[in-house]
């Protein structure tokens, strides 16, 4: 018989209706609970059949049986924090106010009045009474548009989000965050406003284009009480929640006739990746070593890069610690494989997956007459980006010429371009850098232009 090795993990409680498309609501929260290291249980406050096009149907269940999953929960675990989501009516808002009074654990609340398709999941009626559990709040997590019906003020900017802010807090709720995804001042960028006793915060993110946000704010509020039950100070457990979803909205789930679903594991999954990715990297600089690519090695060394299929910052991908270098007897890596290893050929990488994020690998190359003639005859598809039209406040931003350079040849790329190349500039090599989607074709890159500029 084996001996237990039971997790301590901390417990939160979600009170929200159930999504039978399995996006949003409680399905969402247990999701995002566990993605965050906590224990999620659950009050099912109404069943829905709902899909990625809409709400077919709601029944919302009694309100003494949401009293009754409550209190069976309560009395027999250390619940940490509590997330509300869908409350439905009046009387199901006002047994959850009473229950989150009488206990200590902070209270998030999502005030979950419209479904992402548009259809109401609060009646109108219900409305009002929504200011007592607000008070009862350690944060309130309003889109603009319930921001607007808890307080009065149409949000449409920045300042308004703050002003509508601080009319949460000042009706008892310790926190506010009105989120900016329904403001469309600024169609590229999403501002999302925290105001406390204390001041303002703001968390600024680029929007996602087209994206699927069904469950988004579900999402969202589950991440940040997962976090406050594990002992998080607000301000972080907010950031940290806002980059969660962020990356489950990005890479969403494509499915149903609808706009699909956030990935609430999207995080997850990043790490799960990271050792396929290693491998894979080690995988390319032995078939290199093997090949003697010393004809494409550039004078700062050669890196190969690898990023997870979820990677958003450098320290997700990997790379040669040290770089790629020519020897006498060919080429050898200067030390072994880590994440965060590169940040030139990273951010690069980075940058060009915004416009083709099927991209995994990039390897800078060398790059002078013999290699533009050597791609000439391979006819593959390349751009470039000119320096000399590179702005000044990037030029003096440490580590953003690499994203701008991406971001300028994607852009007039014909489609995704196999090769970018930099001609650089007083005192920065020329270099070639060479993308893909996977190790194969990568490999196969690098290789023909190494034998085609060898010849």
């Amino acid at each position: 018989m084996r001996q237990p090795a039971p997790v301590d993990r901390p417990v939160v409680l979600t009170v929200a209706g159930s999504d039978s498309g399995g996006g949003a609501g409680i399905q969402a929260d247990l999701k995002t609970m566990e993605a965050r290291g906590a224990f999620g249980t659950s009050v099912v406050t109404s069943v829905t059949a709902q899909n990625t096009t809409g709400v077919e149907s709601t029944h919302v269940l009694p309100v003494e049986e949401v009293a009754a999953q409550f209190d069976a929960v309560r009395d027999d675990m250390d619940v940490r924090a509590v997330k509300t989501g869908m409350l439905a009516t009046a009387a199901v808002i006002e047994t959850v106010t009473e229950r989150v009074a009488a206990d200590d654990a902070p209270a998030v609340v999502d005030p979950v009045m419209v479904a992402t398709s548009g259809d109401r999941l609060l009646e109108r009626e219900a409305e009002s009474a929504y200011e007592d559990l607000v008070a009862e709040a350690a944060l309130v997590t309003p889109n603009a548009d319930e921001a607007a019906v808890l307080t009065g003020i149409e949000v449409v900017d920045e300042p308004s989000a703050r002003e509508a802010g601080e009319a949460l807090v000042s009706m008892g709720a310790e926190a506010a965050l009105v989120k900016g995804g329904h403001v469309e001042a600024d169609a590229d960028v999403v501002r999302d406003v925290l105001v406390t006793a204390d001041g303002v915060e703001t968390f600024e993110h680029q929007r996602v284009e087209g994206a699927a946000t069904h469950g988004s704010g579900c999402t969202l509020s589950s991440a940040i009480a997962a976090d406050l039950a594990d002992g998080g100070s607000l301000v972080d457990v907010v950031e940290q929640g806002v980059a969660f979803m962020e990356r489950a909205i990005r890479y969403h789930h494509d499915m149903g006739e609808g706009p699909g679903a956030v990935h609430h594991l999207a995080a997850l999954r990043e790490r799960a990746d990271r050792q396929p990715t290693a491998e894979a990297v080690h995988s390319v600089v032995r078939e290199f070593v093997d090949a003697d690519v010393s004809a494409v090695v550039p004078e700062v060394g050669m890196n190969v890069v690898g990023a997870t299929p979820y990677a958003e910052e450098t320290a997700e991908t990997a790379a040669v610690e040290g770089r790629i270098t020519r020897t006498m007897s060919g080429v050898q890596p200067n030390r072994g494989v880590r994440f965060g290893a590169s940040s030139h050929v990273a951010r690069f990488l980075l940058s060009a997956r915004e416009f083709d994020p099927d991209l995994r690998f990039a390897v800078n190359c060398r790059f002078d007459g013999d290699v533009e003639a050597a791609l000439d005859d391979l006819g593959w598809t390349v751009a470039e980006y000119d320096r000399d039209a590179e702005p000044e406040d990037v030029k003096e931003t440490e580590g953003s010429t690499m994203g701008w350079g991406a971001r300028q040849a994607f852009r007039a790329a014909d489609g995704s371009p196999a090769v970018v190349l930099d001609r650089g500039e007083v005192g920065k090599e020329e270099i070639a850098k060479l993308v893909a989607p996977d190790i194969e074709t990568i490999v196969e890159r690098v290789r023909s232009l190494n034998r085609a500029v060898s010849r």
